[in-house]
């Protein structure tokens, strides 16, 4: 048994951060990380690029049942804070769309690799391949019980994540032990994840992709909309607005509401755009099959439950009108999908809910009810947009629980 100043359990960006930041105020550090490697989540994140973060912070990019807590840790914390800790480990940044950030190697490994030396160069001793089993508190000392002994510390911080991504090493294990020291748990539910849909057409529509609208209708009623690539899928459908819709859909379908999605395949050309198209490529001298005259604007993949949706009661062209038109515009612009499920938290990149942030002190990350047990990161009912969001608040909360002020 050795004794500790502090404990990290989980290496990923907020315990890393903590670390290092804690490290370089003196403190004897100890991260604990059950994978074989730290930061997993980190070296997949942007395709492999590492989006890790956005220019554009502010409180309205992330969600929580605790606003308050959320802006009073963003606050003095933008992106120029979390850019000049990343300049300090030797790693330079660049913009990419939508303010998103990135290394300038555009390699994630890049990243984990100067936060793995850094940690090294301030004296955090890293343990990989070792799994929290059991934690208590007697006394002042926390005792924590892994796959390589018994550990104790005078500081815990618990940064061990969400269930989202259990194949990188997401779980539950985090909030258990926290319950057990009496906090409280926010439901959590996947969010920035692919939707499933029984509806059996989707199934011939797979690997179809379209720069698209979704509308989101709750019980029939309008939620909100998100605007970008729609993928279709064997299981229902996926793609960056897709997985911006998510959050609002999961948490919803968890409250066994009934979700339905309206796309908009032709975003950029108005209805009335659309129509004047469509009446301007009609031949009236033309037997051509429907189905054929419009794979002259549209996948093939989607003209049948296009056709089927639009009610469009004649089969060629020289048939068409503007009666009939209009059905196939409405179908266009109003694709009716009705969602079932989400790939759950196999497929989310992160989670919603978490530790109730109402029992956490917002300037230090510290537990109001437990002495000396902090928190970081994604274990925290604190999830972000997506673009880079996530991982802000993940370095942010590194650092306001390691001593940067």
């Amino acid at each position: 048994m050795n004794n500790e100043t502090m404990i990290i359990i989980g290496a990923g960006a907020a315990g890393l951060c903590a670390a290092i930041t804690r490290a370089r105020a003196g403190v004897k550090v100890l991260l604990l990380e059950q994978n074989n490697k730290i930061g997993k989540k980190i070296l997949v994140s942007g395709n492999g690029k590492c989006n890790i973060d956005n220019k554009y912070i502010s409180p309205h990019r992330f969600h929580g049942q605790n606003p308050a807590f959320i802006e009073e840790v963003l606050k003095g914390y933008d992106f120029k804070v979390v850019e000049k800790f990343f300049t300090s480990i030797g790693l330079e940044l660049v913009e990419g769309k939508e303010g998103k950030m990135f290394p300038m190697s555009l390699q994630a490994s890049s990243v984990v690799e100067l936060l793995e030396y850094e940690a090294k160069r301030v004296g955090v001793e890293i343990l990989c391949e070792c799994e929290v089993t059991g934690i208590d508190k007697v006394d002042a000392l926390f005792r924590v019980e892994t796959s390589q002994g018994t550990k104790t510390c005078t500081q815990l911080v618990m940064a061990s994540g969400s269930p989202a991504a259990p194949h990188l090493g997401g779980s539950n294990a985090g909030y258990a032990f926290a319950t057990k020291m009496g906090h409280s748990l926010v439901p959590r539910h996947p969010s920035l994840v692919q939707l499933c849909s029984d509806e059996s057409w989707v199934k011939g529509c797979a690997g179809v992709k379209v720069v698209g609208l979704a509308k989101l209708y709750v019980n029939g009623e309008y939620v909100t909309e998100k605007k970008g690539d729609l993928l279709f899928t064997n299981y229902g459908i996926s793609g960056l607005a897709i997985l911006d819709l998510s959050r609002e859909v999961s948490t919803r379908l968890a409250n066994f509401n009934y979700c339905e999605l309206s796309l908009d395949l032709m975003p950029e050309l108005s209805k009335e755009k659309l129509t004047n198209l469509l009446l301007g490529r009609v031949k009236q001298d033309s037997e051509k099959p429907l189905d054929l005259w419009l794979q002259g604007i549209i996948n093939k993949k989607l003209i049948a439950i296009i056709l089927e949706q639009s009610k469009c009661k004649v089969r060629t062209e020289d048939a068409l009108n503007r009666k009939e038109i209009n059905r196939l515009v409405h179908a266009i612009k109003n694709l009716k999908l009705s969602i079932s499920d989400t790939k759950g938290f196999k497929g989310a990149e992160v989670a919603t809910g978490g530790i109730d942030t109402t029992e956490v002190n917002a300037q230090t990350m510290e537990s109001k009810l437990v002495p000396n047990l902090f928190f970081a990161g994604e274990i925290l009912d604190v999830d972000g947009d997506r673009g880079g969001f996530n991982f802000h608040f993940a370095w942010v909360s590194g650092m306001r629980m390691g001593g940067i002020t």
